[in-house]
């Protein structure tokens, strides 16, 4: 039986990056990898045959309850998970569903959203637009961090003073003059030399980044530079930024960052109307 269990979580992991291996191998020891089995799976196809990046699945979990997620290829570290469409089409969205590793762990949330959209379902499925997004709380989630396991009360307060962190670090970020819709690579190697020039090979700095009047302050065994903190960014986020609070929410929920920052070009792509052919 231990061989077996060797076996389920070591198989994925041969085939696997270092993201999805944290991310799969942590779905399996909690049990939610074979939660629930996909019915059928839609995809998006451009004009000339060639996939573009969006999936609904339609699911069914232990107790027969079905419902459907839809999923970006260049955003794998979230669902959106949405109710069956009534006899009028229309349904309601449910929550988002993220999962997102990093070298030492991984985040895993439920956020609560309202929104509404319309999906007619057969040998093709017609996604006509989701509107009136907005999101609520999270209300659930779990960090996995190195050998600790945070769950329960504690993963959601952590997770929801995370969650206000990155959204106040996203409206900052857009804010500004940063390029949109890149990848995730391009967006961490744009951003890092911007939060952390102190931990950036120095011809990758921004110019000006130290001045001789500067002052620093040490955290996370890092001397900060409270000068640059003040002239680069919001005064929300300067206690952030020197606490090193900035540097662990980096290390630990990069794909979280990335995702807020790029949430309305999501929600723009989302709010069009989509056709999708039935894969299986």
């Amino acid at each position: 039986m231990k061989k077996l269990i060797i076996l389920f979580i070591f198989i994925p992991i041969l085939h696997a990056g270092c993201t999805g291996l944290v991310e799969r191998t942590g779905q399996m020891l909690d049990g939610s990898y074979f939660s629930e089995k996909t019915i059928n799976i839609y995809r998006a196809q451009k004009k000339d045959g060639s996939p573009i990046d969006i999936e609904i699945h339609i699911v069914e979990n232990r107790d027969l309850e079905k419902s459907f997620f839809i999923t970006l290829d260049n955003f794998p570290m979230f669902k959106l998970r949405c109710y069956l469409p009534d006899a009028n089409n229309n349904f309601s969205l449910a929550s988002l569903d993220y999962l997102a590793g990093n070298t030492h762990g991984w985040n895993e949330y439920t956020l609560q959203l309202m929104g509404e959209g319309s999906l007619s379902l057969a040998e093709t499925a017609a996604l006509d637009g989701i509107k009136n997004i907005e999101t609520v709380q999270i209300i659930n989630g779990k960090i996995h961090r190195y050998d600790t396991r945070i769950t329960g009360a504690d993963a959601l307060t952590a997770l929801r003073n995370r969650r206000d962190r990155i959204t106040s670090l996203a409206l900052w970020m857009k804010s500004t003059d940063a390029p949109k819709a890149q990848n995730i690579k391009d967006f961490e190697n744009y951003w890092k030399p911007v939060f952390f020039p102190e931990i950036t090979a120095a011809r990758k700095r921004p110019q000006s980044w130290r001045l001789e009047t500067d002052k620093y302050e040490r955290a996370e065994s890092i001397r900060w530079n409270t000068g640059y903190t003040e002239r680069v960014f919001s005064e929300e986020l300067w206690q952030v930024r020197n606490s090193g609070t900035l540097l662990r929410d980096w290390e630990e929920a990069l794909p979280w960052i990335y995702l807020e920052y790029e949430w309305e070009s999501i929600m723009e792509l989302l709010s069009q109307n989509i056709i999708l052919n039935k894969v299986r």
